[in-house]
């Protein structure tokens, strides 16, 4: 099923077939680089099955993208239950992780508009957080390029605390804020 359609992307449920390239977009070292470390076969496999899961518990989840012209799979935008220990959590959190071949199109941020959209005037969002790495840049541009507010920063209770991945900032939007032009 094709949940969102943009005007270069699908944002659709995950086929057997997404499930080698999310493997090989897992254990690439740039593109985990914001994360403690890169997946093994086995991990993206339970991760994998945690996405499916969540669109069975919730109806949502992390939206397998797939470029139109090409069909190809470049990786997820969408939707994630985060239930970490925090003063904001259980929230919905959107998300994007794409491989680097489709870095720097436009593509995260054109999918997560949509997402945030699809979020607030379909699903009956109120609020929707993002959160990253301090030090994840380019992700952070895509919180701002898609009109999230940042909120604070925190310290991840899930990675390590001499990490330099540990200090995260949170970004919000709300339903109100969607409205604005």
């Amino acid at each position: 099923m094709i949940y969102l359609e943009t005007s270069r992307l699908y944002l659709r449920d995950w086929s057997a077939a997404d499930l080698e390239p999310f493997c090989n977009m897992n254990a690439d070292e740039d593109v985990m680089k914001y994360f403690p470390r890169m997946l093994s076969h086995e991990e993206t496999e339970r991760f994998y099955q945690a996405i499916l899961s969540e669109f069975e518990d919730y109806g949502y989840g992390l939206y397998a993208a797939e470029v139109k012209d090409s069909k190809e799979f470049i990786g997820f935008i969408g939707f994630h239950r985060a239930t970490f220990e925090a003063d904001f959590t259980p929230c919905v959190e959107i998300g994007w992780r794409l491989k680097k071949e489709a870095w720097g199109k436009g593509y995260a941020t054109e999918g997560a508009k949509a997402c945030l959209d699809y979020g607030f005037h379909q699903l009956g969002f109120s609020e929707i957080f993002s959160f990253t790495a301090e030090i994840n840049a380019p992700s952070i541009n895509v919180m701002r390029k898609i009109g999230m507010e940042p909120v604070k920063t925190f310290h991840h209770p899930n990675v390590e605390q001499d990490s330099p991945l540990n200090k995260h900032v949170l970004f919000q939007s709300d339903i109100d804020h969607s409205r604005k032009p």
